[in-house]
């Protein structure tokens, strides 16, 4: 008897595990079905297709999720409005040939209407995640999930239209955790006859995000869109289709990208097995300047910039009661009205690095070149802006816009250019404009030189006559600042009184002053003992009378008079970084949030001077005491006295037998060798970005376990898997690990030892501000002290001021 109900133990165990295996496979046929309770599974197991119920719910629901993640994340759905409420569920294949979804009384819950008399079908779930219905005789696809997709775009699958069939696949939201039914936010292409295809975030029938249309390599408004060691992308655009695509570069990668009803945010996910758990890779809305519309029609957003929304150059605020008030959905109009066909025919102004705007109204044609492009636009009155359809290979193809311009932002790096209609008058006034400042800067510049050669000329040694005549006739044709009397400024600083005294650097001090009308200012005073300053004086006047950005120090003029020279600045309430950063008590009042800021505001500053500005400039002085502080703690890179002008557009650097700068900062090959490029200014940058997270001088440093200084430590730290050990702890309660971790990752890059490895300022802002992959990091320069006797020969002292290297001849 016990062997008996033995026997039936293990027959019944053997059923179960039979039947459970029966079910654990990839595929049915009209003969079999898929019940509540058992399931499909892709062939290489990452994928299921069940039935589920979400949350609290006891409602049950046809779906597809990752197979072996823990966390039970549900990618597409069948019944999504309509859900089963008991255990009744099956699915199956009718004697059509279609799928069958049935419920309670086998009532048809959801099926596939798409097949007609098919008898040789067959169900297969796929390694992509894709449901399929394929005719095993004819070998093709007779329905998939992936043309009717839920809330998830995984890799592979097409966003966009099938015109040959009219299947539209667009993307819904739930509407809440529990309910699959679709919300009212959505995802998709969207294109007319003859448009510009983009993809468009919509909340009910309103556009809430754009992504810009697509330019050969990549969304117009989506710059770091590019291909990575992670992902792909593709976007196809002909008469049978148009749809964007990505795909994975590592297959060992799980990542999908998901619509969030309840956040109204589009994002994509990255599983990371370590932690168990799925990490946002990158999400839209990124910032204000995301959001449809903002700035109104004929505006641009401007992150970083203060107000967000300007208007485009030849427009202005449509109501400037409601602009002033940051009320800017009104956008802007034309200062001076179009002429089109008129005696005075209109012209074309060019705009750089834009997201472009909306083309829900405008023309495309892939086969004219951009001067054809111009003609239709310059001959339809009604055409406002025209541009290249494909960037690739200096670019091609045309597209031309229709009415008002919706939609652009200006990117920092990146973006497109824009040739937008103005009145020839506005043109005219522009050129009128540059002509009459080119004679202003010419009159100033030539007055300003007459006054500086007569002041050497009465005051100076004839040795020096001679100096002073050779610099100003070099320089004479750039400088265009007020020049100061001595006596204006004597009066302003108290007679240089100590009192005013801000501090002391390599060739003088720094005095606070206030002018007559109440204008506070700072004056660096150049040290007349100083026997190579005059040149480096010139120098920061040539230079930054040239520069305009938020994050450069700003010069108001100069004072040349006897052996007086002196630079008059804006005055910096909060002095520089050093003096919070390194203090105990001022670092308290930099918060994380606040320590971000400064070290964005200063990549931006450094993009500005390498790429950005009229000239090409390469600081080779970036320290924390030379960024200042304004009221509202915005830094400013300053002192460009030992700044370097890059001659030609495709000249990175140089070299020098004359090294300048600051030990702890410089990089390798230029403090031993004297090669200097942009990449020197990174590497410095990575320095100083490591001392604003530590909060401790790289220069200095000392840890009782090892040798080396804060660049050797934090690359020790990474290595040991402990980089955020680097964290000043005065930050635990403000500091948002993932953002500190990548700015720690960002550095150290920066200051590796091959400057050909170290990213350029434009790679780092957009690391900065995005949550692309990165690479790792290889061993940086100078992660050991550096003795005094391994430098050479050398100028310098415990303070941390600028000092020259004299190579021997």
């Amino acid at each position: 008897m016990v062997h008996l109900l033995f026997s039936l133990m293990i027959g019944t165990n053997l059923l179960f595990m039979l039947s459970t295996i029966c079910f654990a496979v990839n595929s049915i046929s009209p003969s079999q079905s898929v019940r509540d309770g058992t399931t499909l599974v892709s062939k290489d197991g990452s994928f299921e297709l069940g039935f589920f119920n979400s949350g609290s719910s006891t409602n049950r629901y046809l779906g597809i999720w990752y197979k072996n993640i823990p966390v039970r994340t549900v990618v597409w759905v069948a019944n999504r409005c309509n859900p089963i409420n008991d255990s009744s569920g099956m699915l199956m294949i009718n004697g059509t040939g279609n799928l069958v979804l049935l419920g309670q009384n086998k009532s048809v819950v959801w099926w596939t209407s798409s097949v007609k008399n098919v008898q040789s079908a067959r169900v297969e779930l796929l390694d992509s995640g894709n449901l399929v219905l394929r005719d095993v005789v004819a070998g093709t696809y007779l329905w998939q999930s992936f043309d009717y997709p839920s809330d998830t775009l995984l890799p592979g699958m097409k966003m966009g239209w099938d015109l040959r069939t009219g299947v539209k696949r667009s993307f819904s939201a739930w509407k809440n955790s529990e309910d699959p039914c679709p919300g009212d936010f959505t995802y998709g292409i969207e294109m007319q006859l003859n448009t510009y295809p983009e993809a468009y975030v919509r909340i009910g029938t309103a556009k809430f995000y754009r992504t810009g249309p697509w330019n050969g390599l990549r969304f117009s408004g989506s710059p770091e869109l590019k291909p990575n060691p992670l992902y792909s992308f593709k976007f196809v655009y002909n008469e049978d289709e148009v749809y964007y695509m990505y795909n994975l570069q590592d297959k060992s990668v799980i990542s999908r990208i998901v619509l969030n009803q309840t956040t109204r945010s589009r994002d994509r996910f990255t599983w990371i097995e370590a932690e168990q758990t799925w990490r946002a890779y990158s999400s839209v809305p990124r910032d204000l300047c995301d959001h449809y519309g903002f700035c109104g029609a004929n505006g641009k957003c401007i992150i970083g910039e203060n107000p967000v929304c300007q208007c485009l150059k030849g427009f202005r605020p449509k109501s400037q009661e409601k602009w002033n008030l940051t009320d800017w959905s009104l956008g802007c109009v034309r200062k001076k009205p179009l002429s089109c066909h008129g005696r005075d025919k209109d012209g074309f102004l060019k705009f750089s690095g834009l997201k472009l705007p909306d083309t829900t109204l405008s023309w495309v044609n892939k086969t004219i070149n951009l001067e054809e492009c111009r003609a239709k636009c310059l001959n339809n009155c009604s055409c406002m802006a025209y541009t290249s359809s494909d960037i690739r290979g200096g670019g091609t193809g045309c597209v031309i816009w229709f009415g008002e311009l919706t939609d652009i932002r200006q990117f920092l790096v990146g973006g497109q250019e824009l040739y937008i209609r103005m009145s020839a008058s506005e043109l005219e006034g522009n050129d009128r404009r540059l002509k009459t400042a080119m004679i202003v800067a010419i009159t100033v510049a030539a007055i300003i030189s007459g006054l500086l050669l007569a002041g050497y000329y009465i005051h100076r040694r004839r040795t020096k006559l001679k100096e002073v005549r050779e610099t100003n006739q070099n320089n004479e044709e750039d400088l265009e600042l007020p020049l100061f009397d001595v006596t204006t400024i004597a009066t302003a600083t108290d007679n240089f009184s100590s009192d005013n005294k801000l501090g002391e650097g390599g060739f003088g001090s720094v005095y606070k002053g206030t002018l007559a009308d109440g204008e506070e200012i700072a004056v660096k005073r150049l040290s007349r003992s100083s026997g190579q300053g005059f040149n480096e004086f010139m120098n920061e006047v040539i230079l930054i009378a040239k520069l305009q950005h938020r994050n450069l120090v700003k010069l108001l003029g100069c004072c040349v008079q006897g052996e007086e020279k002196m630079l008059i600045y804006e005055y910096m309430p909060n002095k520089s970084l050093d003096s919070f950063l390194f203090d105990q008590t001022g670092e308290l009042l930099l918060d994380w949030p606040k320590r971000f800021d400064i070290i964005c505001g200063i990549a931006r500053g450094l993009l500005y001077l390498h790429q950005d500005s009229r000239l090409r400039i390469i600081h080779r002085d970036l320290k924390a005491s030379n960024v200042l502080l304004d009221n509202e703690m915005n830094p400013k890179i300053s002192d460009f006295g030992l700044a370097r002008i890059l001659v030609g557009g495709d000249q990175i650097g140089g070299n020098t037998n004359r090294v300048v700068g600051t030990y702890g900062y410089m990089a390798p090959e230029y403090a031993l060798d004297g090669l200097f490029s942009v990449k020197s200014d990174v590497f410095s940058f990575g320095i100083l970005v490591l001392e604003v997270i530590s909060g401790i001088k790289n220069k200095g440093f000392y840890h009782p376990n090892h040798s080396h200084n804060l660049v050797g430590h934090a690359w020790k730290l990474w290595n040991e898997g402990r980089p955020l050990e680097l964290i000043d702890i005065c930050l635990a309660s403000s500091c948002m690990l993932s953002e500190a971790l990548r700015c720690i990752h960002v550095s150290l890059l920066c200051v590796q030892h091959d400057p050909e490895d170290r990213p350029n300022m434009a790679s780092v802002v957009i690391m900065l501000g995005s949550e692309i992959a990165l690479t790792h990091p290889k061993q940086p320069g100078f992660f050991t002290k550096m003795e005094s006797h391994e430098a050479g020969n050398q100028s310098s002292s415990t303070n941390e001021i600028s000092i020259t290297l004299l190579e021997p001849r």
